[in-house]
């Protein structure tokens, strides 16, 4: 195979974390490639709902507290300062509270975390129609997260490997990864569907395949591939102002989130078995009002299940009554990289030279893979990592295959 590239470091990855480490790393002046089988955006981090933000920095910002936070900043640069139409927009999340023990898990929430000074407030239902007219008068109350947001997934991920390369980054789509090698100087031979890349430095992006990544490393890098899905109207006049959820999930994974030996927490199917419903939404600019929730593993399998939609626009038209009867335009699903013991993985890992990974951020690496991918170049330039990464660190997760 003849080489086509030397690269002093290489991004395995186009989506979002691995677009915002290789724009960080340019602009630290490094050399840098990314490498993606498919297009830039093609997979998880162009597929999602496009939420994004956390509930505000806190008392003692934890390493939440800055993938959200931190990664809400970074959107703003990237469309107020460096000029990038992402449709970004600091929208806020409405949380639908439906039960009676929802609401008690909700109002002790609420009173926990603005005691630590984070952002949110439980409002009555007739507060909540203030400022989104359409939600249900007829459930418990709203939890208002102003520190949240919302921006277009294609365009925001790939806004980010567009100003990788104006930082003189290299963005090679179309080169499916075969094989790695590492050579005895420390350095790696990447095997691709287009000819071979040299570099010093490597960085596994890959989302849900970041464990197949691994495996050519003889690594075991515990990421469980999950599959969500979506679905979204036609476009319809302005109808929904913020991100909507639900609180039912969260009060299930507060109370039991699931995980064993070979299933991650937080699933919304354990087994093929339904366990709880799942929600998230928004209406896009053009017009479309898009909304999923289901997480199942299995495996790298991403057909759409039909009862899994309807049972999820069920949920909706509790919500916000007026969908009830819209139709579905289309549906779509992804695969997300869900980590097998719960915490992201950020750093070095140890057991190679040079090699550096970015994942596990389950179900909101869109909202989160911004910072995580800067934190990833910060510590591979500088060779000091970010004290909140200790218990992201792979030293903690990654094995010898």
């Amino acid at each position: 195979m003849i080489a086509i590239l030397e690269s002093e470091i290489v991004v395995i990855g186009g989506g979002i974390a691995g677009a915002s480490a290789a724009l960080h790393l340019a602009e630290h002046g490094r050399q840098v490639t990314i490498i993606e089988r498919g297009e830039i955006a093609s997979e998880a981090s162009g597929l999602n709902m496009g939420g994004l933000g956390g509930m505000g920095w806190g008392k003692s910002p934890d390493l939440q507290s800055h993938l959200t936070m931190g990664s809400l900043d970074i959107f703003r640069r990237l469309q107020l300062d460096m000029g990038y139409d992402i449709e970004f927009r600091l929208s806020g999340t409405l949380q639908a509270v439906q039960t009676d023990e929802e609401f008690d898990y909700a109002r002790n929430r609420v009173k926990t975390l603005t005691e630590q000074c984070y952002e949110l407030a439980l409002l009555t239902p007739r507060e909540a129609r203030a400022i989104e007219p359409e939600a249900s008068p007829d459930i418990k109350g709203y939890v208002l997260v102003s520190q949240r947001g919302q921006a277009d997934p294609v365009k925001a991920t790939k806004a980010f490997a567009s100003a990788a390369g104006a930082q003189g980054a290299k963005v090679l789509t179309g080169h499916g990864l075969t094989g790695i090698e590492q050579t005895s100087d420390g350095t790696y031979t990447l095997a691709t569907t287009q000819g071979e890349i040299h570099c010093e430095h490597l960085v596994v992006a890959a989302g849900a395949w970041c464990s197949q990544v691994g495996a050519m490393l003889s690594l075991d890098i515990p990421i469980v591939a999950v599959r969500g899905q979506m679905w979204a109207t036609e476009s319809l006049p302005p109808s929904v102002f913020h991100t909507v959820s639900g609180a039912e999930s969260a009060l299930r994974w507060q109370n039991d989130p699931g995980n064993d030996e070979t299933n991650p927490s937080d699933l919304t199917h354990i087994d093929g078995r339904r366990m709880t419903r799942h929600l998230y939404g928004r209406q896009r600019r053009n017009g479309e009002i898009v909304f999923g929730g289901d997480r199942e593993a299995v495996g790298y399998v991403s057909n759409v299940d039909p009862q899994g939609i309807e049972v999820n626009k069920s949920h909706v038209g509790e919500v916000l009554p007026f969908l009830k009867n819209v139709p579905i335009k289309r549906t779509w699903s992804g695969l997300m990289p869900f980590p097998l013991h719960g915490k992201p993985i950020i750093g070095r890992i140890p057991q190679r030279d040079n090699l550096y990974v970015v994942t596990g951020l389950a179900s909101s690496g869109f909202g989160r893979g911004p910072m995580a991918g800067k934190f990833v170049a910060d510590l591979l330039h500088s060779g000091e990592a970010h004290q909140v990464l200790s218990e992201a660190d792979p030293a903690l997760f990654v094995k010898e295959a």
